[in-house]
C-alpha cells in the first residue's frame, strides 16, 4: 500500500516587509477618515451674503467660526435640511460620528468684519439667543504627526536602503557588497545546466589529458590508488603559451569529474580593501573543503602567485602577497584537508613565486605546447564538425598550412573561413576560403583600395620576390608558398613560407633564415642601387635572431658559451646589464657583423640569378599574386627540397607498379 503524504503543516507565508508598509498605509487612511468626523466629503461652500440670507430665514443653528483657517462651519436645523433649497447640503456621513456635521462652510476675508456683518444679521433678526455663535481653531493632526515623524522615516529608510545596499541586496547583487566582500567569488560547476566539455572535445594535448584524466580518475576511484599507499596529489599547474587550451581543458576536467568544481580567475581575489584577497581563500578553501572531494580551478594564477619581494618600490603591505601567503598555507599548511585539489593555468611560469611551484603544493607541473601537425588537424577536425566543408578538403593540407598557430588560433581559422564563404555566397566552405582566412589572420584584411605609385609597387614587386628568390636558392631556408604584393594590414607586400618545426636549431639554419629575410633589401640594391624604409619588419626579425645567436643561445666565437638569458624574468627589472661595457661593445659588434655578413651573402646570389629575379618581379606586377608552382617554372625544382609523406607513398607506389 503507498504511503499517504501529510499535508497536515503547510507552509506558513513568509514574512515581508511589505506587509509593514500595508500596515502604516491603512493607518494613515484612518487617522483621515476618523480625525475631525468629516467622513469622506467636505461641506458644500457658500458665500456670506447666502449665509446671511440663510440666518434670516431662520435655518442656521450654530456657526462655528475657524480663526485659523478663515473659515466658517455652518449648521442647519432638521428643518432646514429638509427644504429643497438645501438639497446639496451636507446631512450625514457614511461613518458614525461622535459630533455634528457641518452643513456648509463659509470663506472669509477679515475675522473682524466677518464676525461684525454676524452679529448685525442676529440684531436685526432677534436671533441672538436661538443661533449659537463659537470662535474656534482646526489642527490637522495627521498633518503634524508625519512632519513630527518624517524625519525618523527617513532617517530609518535611508539606513535600511544602504544596509540592503551594502549587503549586497535581496538576491545578492552587485551593489557595494561590504559584508559580502570577503567572500570568494568562485562559480561552482552545475554539470546539469552548464554547457559539458569531455576529453573527447579536446583534441591533442595527449600527454596533458592523460595527467589530469588520473586526477579525476583518482577523485573517482581513491581505493585504486590508496591501496597502493599514494596520496593524492596538492595540485596540477598548466602552463603553456596563451591559447593552447589550458582552461579549455579544465572545463574538460570539469565535465568529466563528478565531484564539486570551483572555477575562478586569479585577479578575483583583488581587490582595493586590505584583507579581502587572503579572506576570499579561506573562503574558498571552506566552501571546496565542506564539499570535498572538490577541485578549484584558479585561471591566470600569475595575478596572486607572482614571486614575493619582488618590484616592491613602495616598502608597503602589498595585499597580494598577503592572499599569496595564504593561498600556500590553505594548500600545504599546518591543518590542510587532503581532498582538495588545485588546478592552475598561466602563460607566465617564470615569474611565480618558487614556493608555489614546490612538490606538495602544484605536484605536477603540466606544459601545454603549441600543437604539432598531427595535433593541429585533430583540432581542425573538432572545429569543423559544425561547419559545412566541402568534400574534397584535405586536413592534412590546412594542418601544414597553420605551422605555429594554437587551438585559439585554428578555431578563428575556421570560423573566419565560415566568414568569408558566406560572404560569397558559397553553399560549403572550401579549400580556398581556409588560406584566405589564414591570410587575414596572419597579415590582416586586405586593402586593394590604397593608394600606391607605380614606382613604389615596381620597389614592392622586387622587395617580395628577392625574399622569394633568396629563400628558394638556400637550403635550410622555410620553403615558400605563395608572395603577394596587395597590400594586406599595415604592410605593403607579404611572402608566405611553410617553416620546418624543428625542436633544435643550428647555426646555419638561423643564417640561411636571416639571409632569407634580408633578401628583399639585397634585391633593392641590386636592381636599383637604392634602399628604403620597406625594410623595417626584416631588420626587426633579423636583429632578434642576431642578438638571440649571441647573447642567449652561445652560438658565437666571440662571445663564447655564455648566455644572459635569465629564466626567472627577474633581469627584465634591474637597471644593470649582466655583462661589462667592453662586452657590450664586443656583443653589438657582433651582431652588426651576422647581419651585414648575410645582406652581402643575399645581394651575391641576387646578382647571380637576377635574369630570374627579374622575371618573377614582372610576373609578381602582372599578377599581384604567385605561388609556388610559378617559382618551380622559373628557378626549378629545389634540390635539396624534402618530400613530404604523402609524395613518398606517390613514389612508392610508382615505384611498386
Amino acid at each position: 500500500m503507498a504511503k499517504e503524504t501529510n499535508n497536515t503543516n503547510p507552509k506558513k507565508p513568509r514574512f515581508s516587509s511589505y506587509w509593514i508598509y500595508g500596515i502604516i498605509l491603512l493607518f494613515i487612511i484612518g487617522m483621515q477618515l476618523f480625525s475631525g468626523g468629516s467622513g469622506w466629503s467636505t461641506p458644500p461652500e457658500i458665500t456670506p451674503a447666502k449665509m446671511e440670507r440663510y440666518l434670516a430665514e431662520g435655518d442656521i443653528t450654530k456657526i462655528e467660526i475657524i480663526t485659523n483657517t478663515k473659515s466658517a462651519k455652518i449648521y442647519l436645523t432638521e428643518e432646514a435640511l429638509k427644504k429643497d433649497i438645501h438639497k446639496n447640503a451636507q446631512g450625514q456621513t457614511l461613518l458614525p460620528s461622535a459630533s455634528q456635521v457641518p452643513s456648509y462652510t463659509v470663506k472669509f476675508g477679515d475675522a473682524q468684519n466677518f464676525e461684525n456683518s454676524i452679529n448685525a444679521a442676529l440684531e436685526s433678526n432677534s436671533m441672538q439667543d436661538t443661533v449659537e455663535v463659537r470662535f474656534d481653531q482646526e489642527s490637522n493632526m495627521l498633518g503634524e504627526l508625519l512632519l513630527t515623524l518624517l524625519p525618523f522615516i527617513l532617517i530609518i529608510g535611508i539606513w535600511i536602503f544602504l544596509m540592503r545596499r551594502m549587503s549586497g541586496g535581496a538576491t545578492g547583487g552587485a551593489g557595494g557588497q561590504i559584508f559580502n566582500i570577503g567572500k570568494s567569488k568562485a562559480r561552482l560547476f552545475d554539470e546539469k545546466t552548464d554547457m559539458k566539455v569531455t576529453f573527447k572535445d579536446v583534441a591533442g594535448l595527449e600527454g596533458a589529458k592523460e595527467e589530469v584524466q588520473e586526477i579525476v580518475d583518482f577523485l573517482k576511484n581513491p581505493e585504486k590508488y590508496t591501496s597502493l599507499g599514494g596520496k593524492i596529489p596538492k595540485g596540477a599547474l598548466l602552463v603553456g603559451p596563451p591559447g593552447t587550451g589550458k582552461t579549455l581543458l579544465a572545463k574538460a576536467v570539469a565535465g568529466e569529474a563528478k565531484v564539486p568544481f570551483f572555477s575562478l580567475s586569479g585577479s578575483d581575489f583583488v581587490e582595493m580593501f586590505v584583507g579581502v584577497g587572503a579572506s576570499r581563500v579561506r573562503d574558498l578553501f571552506k566552501q571546496a573543503k565542506d564539499k570535498s572531494p572538490a577541485i578549484i580551478f584558479i585561471d591566470e594564477i600569475d595575478a596572486i602567485g607572482r614571486a614575493r619581494g619582488k618590484n616592491n618600490f613602495t616598502g608597503s603591505n602589498d595585499e597580494r602577497e598577503n592572499t599569496l601567503n595564504q593561498l600556500l598555507t590553505e594548500m600545504d599548511g599546518f591543518g590542510t584537508n587532503t581532498n582538495v585539489i588545485v588546478l592552475a593555468a598561466t602563460n607566465r611560469a617564470d615569474i611565480l613565486d618558487k614556493a608555489l611551484m614546490r612538490a606538495g603544493r602544484f605536484d605536477r607541473q603540466i606544459y601545454v605546447d603549441l600543437p604539432d601537425v598531427r595535433e593541429r588537424k585533430e583540432i581542425f577536425d573538432v572545429h569543423l564538425r559544425p561547419i559545412k566543408t566541402s568534400e574534397s578538403l584535405d586536413l592534412d593540407f590546412l594542418a601544414k598550412q597553420t605551422p605555429g598557430f594554437s587551438g585559439a588560433d585554428i578555431a578563428n581559422v575556421c570560423n573566419e573561413a565560415a566568414l568569408i564563404a558566406a560572404r560569397k555566397g558559397k553553399s560549403a566552405v572550401d579549400k580556398q576560403d581556409f588560406l584566405d582566412a589564414v591570410d587575414r589572420i596572419v597579415g590582416g584584411l586586405e586593402k586593394k583600395n590604397k593608394i600606391i605609385t607605380p614606382d613604389e609597387k615596381k620597389t614592392i614587386a622586387y622587395h617580395e620576390a628577392g625574399h622569394a628568390t633568396v629563400s628558394w636558392l638556400l637550403e635550410h631556408a622555410a620553403p615558400l608558398v605563395k608572395v603577394t604584393i596587395v597590400p594586406r594590414g599595415q604592410s605593403l607586400g607579404a611572402a608566405w613560407y611553410l617553416p620546418e618545426e624543428r625542436l633544435i636549431v643550428r647555426p646555419e639554419q638561423m643564417a640561411d633564415e636571416m639571409c632569407a629575410t634580408m633578401g628583399g633589401r639585397a634585391a633593392e640594391k641590386v636592381m636599383f642601387d637604392k634602399i628604403s624604409t620597406g625594410a623595417l619588419s626584416d631588420l626587426e626579425k633579423v636583429t632578434k635572431q642576431a642578438r638571440a645567436m649571441v647573447t642567449i643561445y652561445g652560438l658565437n666565437d666571440q662571445i663564447g658559451n655564455l648566455t644572459y638569458y635569465d629564466s626567472t624574468g627577474q633581469s627584465d627589472y634591474n637597471f644593470s646589464k649582466p655583462y661589462s661595457e667592453e662586452t657590450a661593445k664586443i656583443i653589438d659588434k657582433e651582431i652588426s657583423r651576422i647581419i651585414e655578413e648575410q645582406y652581402l651573402r643575399a645581394i651575391k646570389l641576387l646578382e647571380e640569378n637576377k635574369d630570374k629575379l627579374t622575371t618573377l618581379a614582372d610576373r609578381l606586377l602582372e599578377k599581384e599574386v604567385i605561388f609556388k608552382d610559378d617559382l618551380e617554372r622559373i628557378f626549378g625544382k629545389r634540390p635539396f627540397e624534402k618530400k613530404d609523406d604523402s609524395e613518398k607513398k606517390e613514389e612508392e607506389l610508382q615505384e611498386k607498379e
